[in-house]
């Protein structure tokens, strides 16, 4: 939205410079060259005249006496030349090319000619022309400068509306939403507040019902696991014990299934993504792992980086975890995690690379699938990892096969957005160091 305002007005300035910049610079030129011809034409006037005067006063007229009449500062006069009624001509000055001239006859039959250098108005012109276009300029800087503070103005509190939606969507509390001043983001800040007030009572019943399930269920369950314990202890009879554990066997599912339902409604209350200052993570996975990599004689490269994304913090490390893991195992040379920001929607990409063999061309199509492996694991890090990332709303792909790189792909925060003063309630927490090996 910030670049749209700014190419808004940027758009707007160009036309209103175009539609009356170029119409007042025409006619203020216009107006000098106007003015420049009515001055000749005055001065050749009062030029006449007075030569007229001492023609007929007897006075002697030459070129002495013209010389008077023409200067060589700028829009003055440079040639004049009379033409006496006797049919004698006088000149004084030098005739410039080209020349603006006026020309003006006395009763007494004295012709006058005076003529300006057409150089001197038409620089007199471009000055004007140029204030002009200076004045432009300075509009269009002025414009620019109050576009980019309106566009500020009015992104920041829509990118704190943003975060505040995520957070209500992932289930946190209720956001800090603090009045902006602008009606209709107000608007929608009351509403997404009353949203969130309905989505908490909604989210405490279901806790308190998951709470009252799991006490319900597990409660007879664990008496008659124990009954059935019993009856095998004080049993002689083999059919019987048979049918016992049979019994367990079932209750034993049954139990799992709870555990597994209950654990998912939790899961699924409880979870979230939240703004992760990612230099946070790659600190804690640093020293997790750069101990076990200098025993195995290789490096481990954290690039420095200030990026801030939506995720789940757990999620997120364990992610990373998983594939410097891997990286260790099956990669070879210095393991490198780095962040970059990809594309024009603010979104992030966290590379994990080594210098191995990489992964070989039958095991990458299918490398994200559980119980895939090389042998030298289970199978189950990669498809747990990319569960992880797509339930934070990203993806997580194998970009590159020799070397080895995998990617994580997830919703960055705009660069422009203070942290800090968006989401007051956020810990954000010194960072250590900048680039660790």
């Amino acid at each position: 939205m910030r670049r749209r305002m700014l190419q808004a007005t940027i758009s707007a300035l160009v036309v209103a410079v175009i539609l009356l910049g170029i119409p007042l610079g025409v006619a203020a030129a216009q107006l000098i060259r106007g003015d420049a011809e009515r001055d000749l034409d005055l001065r050749t006037s009062t030029a006449a005249r007075a030569l007229e005067v001492r023609y007929l006063l007897g006075e002697t007229i030459d070129e002495r006496t013209l010389s008077s009449f023409v200067s060589t500062a700028s829009g003055a006069p440079r040639y004049i030349s009379v033409r006496l009624p006797d049919g004698s001509e006088h000149s004084a000055g030098e005739r410039p090319s080209p020349a603006l001239s006026d020309s003006e006859s006395s009763d007494s039959g004295i012709v006058v000619i005076m003529e300006v250098a057409w150089w001197d108005v038409f620089f007199e012109a471009s000055r004007l022309v140029g204030l002009v276009l200076a004045v432009a300029v300075i509009a269009v800087v002025a414009g620019v400068a109050m576009a980019s503070w309106q566009a500020e103005r009015l992104a920041r509190p829509l990118v704190y509306l943003a975060a505040s939606a995520e957070q209500v969507g992932a289930g946190q509390t209720r956001p800090r939403l603090e009045r902006t001043g602008v009606e209709e983001i107000d608007m929608v800040a009351d509403e997404l507040s009353r949203s969130a007030d309905r989505m908490a009572a909604r989210l405490a019943a279901e806790r308190q019902f998951a709470s009252d399930a799991s006490h319900q269920l597990r409660t007879p369950l664990t008496a008659l696991t124990m009954r059935l314990e019993e009856i095998s202890l004080t049993t002689d009879q083999d059919e019987v014990r048979a049918e016992v554990d049979a019994s367990l066997e079932q209750v034993e599912r049954l139990v799992g299934v709870v555990d597994d339902l209950l654990g998912r409604s939790r899961r699924a209350l409880g979870a979230g993504t939240e703004m992760v200052q990612l230099a946070e993570v790659f600190a804690q996975q640093y020293e997790e792992w750069e101990a076990s990599f200098a025993r195995a004689g290789r490096a481990l490269v954290v690039e420095d980086t200030d990026a801030t994304l939506f995720a789940t913090p757990g999620a997120l490390a364990q992610v990373l975890a998983t594939l410097i893991e891997n990286s260790l195992h099956h990669g070879g040379g210095t393991t490198t995690v780095s962040a970059r920001s990809s594309g024009a929607n603010h979104a992030l990409v966290i590379e994990v690379r080594d210098e191995g063999e990489g992964v070989p061309d039958d095991l990458a199509p299918r490398i994200f699938e559980r119980e895939v492996t090389s042998g030298r694991g289970h199978g189950l890090g990669l498809a747990l990892a990319r569960d992880l990332v797509t339930a934070d709303g990203g993806r997580l792909e194998l970009s590159q096969r020799r070397p080895a790189v995998f990617s994580v792909f997830l919703q960055g925060v705009p660069r422009m957005v203070d942290l800090e003063e968006v989401v007051p309630h956020s810990r954000v927490e010194r960072r250590r160091g900048r680039r660790r090996r």
